[in-house]
């Protein structure tokens, strides 16, 4: 069988967002029933520290798939024309070992994270939460606009960013595309007041968003900080949370908003209620109030990008879609 070619332009058209967060469902579950092989990521520095080139292979068992994502990470690309994660997901036979598709990452990095966040707000938040504030204004406010507007009827959407004309921007984009006004607000308390969902989605190494600010029965969906040193939300804020992740194990080695309110001393790895997979199951409780505060702290694990490339891959075949390769793989014999 030849490997197929998926670039990032079909990537949407087979990955929709609806379809997506049911996948991350799927995928989750899985790993909470432990039918997944999950090594923590790989992550080599450049010299100077300006990016890295991150691995993240997988195993999954529910759909049986086996794969790797391959992704650079520079935070200098935003702003500019080129998405601050590029690389390609591999997605092998399980039987054979052939390499059956190389997919763009960008476009499954960016609907995969949003559909993650987007099962967490159908899990956690208040079933009549309308009222969403965006924390950044780059691919991935956009993605999460799609997400919580798929899980949620919103009433309301304010989007605060560092750069005020890329939030005017993107007001006006989403605005017109949506038919719903997209309000900009001058700070992040602004945005968030009153907010029944907030997602941050920013590449602040310090915190952007404050406890004392958030609602009660607000939902938080924390995505941008991604490493044990960085961190978006104030301990404040992730000590009066039910905290949930996407993977316990990861979080406790990776992310900061919950590593260092831990090196403060604010709690301990008991704050952690679950993972989401377990919300899934039924195996831990979500929300019990209107009143509670919640939060997902999202780090992005390899299965995730492994069944959104298994759900593409299929599409694309069933389609015809993607430009099929002979890449090889057949055994060479020397005379």
């Amino acid at each position: 069988m030849d490997t197929l070619i998926i670039p990032q332009s079909i990537v949407p058209e087979l990955l929709p967002m609806p379809v997506c967060i049911d996948l991350m469902a799927e995928a989750l579950a899985a790993l909470a029933r432990g039918e997944a092989v999950l090594p923590l990521r790989t992550m080599m520095w450049m010299p100077d520290r300006s990016g890295l080139l991150a691995l993240m292979p997988a195993y999954l068992g529910a759909p049986e798939s086996l794969g790797l994502k391959v992704v650079s990470v520079l935070p200098g690309n935003h702003g500019t024309d080129r998405d601050s994660h590029q690389g390609a997901v591999l997605l092998f036979d399980t039987e054979t070992g052939s390499l059956l598709a190389v997919i763009d990452a960008t476009s499954i990095t960016a609907i995969r994270t949003a559909a993650v966040s987007g099962l967490a707000t159908r899990l956690l938040a208040r079933e009549d939460a309308s009222d969403l504030a965006l924390i950044g204004s780059g691919v991935q406010a956009s993605a999460h606009l799609e997400a919580m507007k798929t899980v949620r009827t919103l009433r309301r959407v304010r989007v605060c960013s560092k750069t005020p004309e890329q939030a005017r921007a993107f007001a006006a984009r989403h605005t017109e595309r949506l038919g719903l006004p997209i309000e900009v607000a001058a700070t992040v308390e602004q945005a968030v007041l009153g907010a029944d969902v907030v997602c941050t989605t920013t590449s602040s190494r310090e915190p952007v968003l404050e406890g004392a600010w958030l609602a009660p029965g607000a939902h938080v969906n924390a995505v941008g900080a991604c490493f044990a040193a960085c961190r978006e939300l104030d301990t404040a804020a992730v000590t009066r949370a039910r905290l949930y992740v996407d993977r316990r194990e990861s979080a406790l080695a990776e992310a900061g908003d919950v590593l260092i309110p831990m090196q403060e001393g604010a709690f301990g790895e008991d704050h952690i209620l679950g993972e989401l997979g377990d919300v899934v199951l039924g195996r831990v409780d979500g929300r019990r109030s209107a009143d509670e505060v919640t939060l997902f702290k999202s780090l992005g694990i390899a299965i995730e990008d492994l069944a959104a490339a298994h759900a593409i891959h299929a599409r694309a075949r069933a389609r015809g879609k993607g430009i099929a390769v002979d890449f090889g793989g057949r055994r060479v014999a020397y005379d």
